[in-house]
């Protein structure tokens, strides 16, 4: 996959009247989990799927590597799970459940313990 031009985005740009609509959003900072979510245009169904920052991780290279590949586990799981949801014949507040269920799969902590 190519990623010339991606960038990291601040929430506001998609509070802006051109921004694309979203049908749902998903937080993985674990910083955010206790902060308050800014409203989101067009109300998508939004859960956090938190995850510990790999590149926080201090050691060795390997286990920096390690961390980047727990994390990308974690998020590859959550995805390949959300794409299994019958979406069309979920209601919003069932659809909301789920995606939040998701979110709450157990990941590895920077120390390697399961939470």
């Amino acid at each position: 996959m190519r990623t010339e031009g991606l960038r990291s985005k601040s929430w506001d740009e998609f509070a802006r009247p051109d921004a694309p609509v979203m049908d749902f959003v998903f937080t993985v900072c674990n910083q955010a989990a206790g902060e308050v979510c800014p409203v989101w245009p067009g109300q998508p169904v939004t859960a956090h799927w938190g995850i510990p920052d790999p590149a926080a991780v201090d050691g060795s290279e390997a286990e920096r590597m390690l961390a980047f590949r727990e994390a990308f586990r974690a998020l590859e799981t959550r995805i390949k799970l959300f794409l299994s949801l019958p979406i069309a014949s979920l209601d919003h507040l069932a659809l909301t459940r789920k995606v939040e269920e998701i979110g709450r799969l157990g990941t590895r902590n920077t120390e390697g313990k399961a939470s």
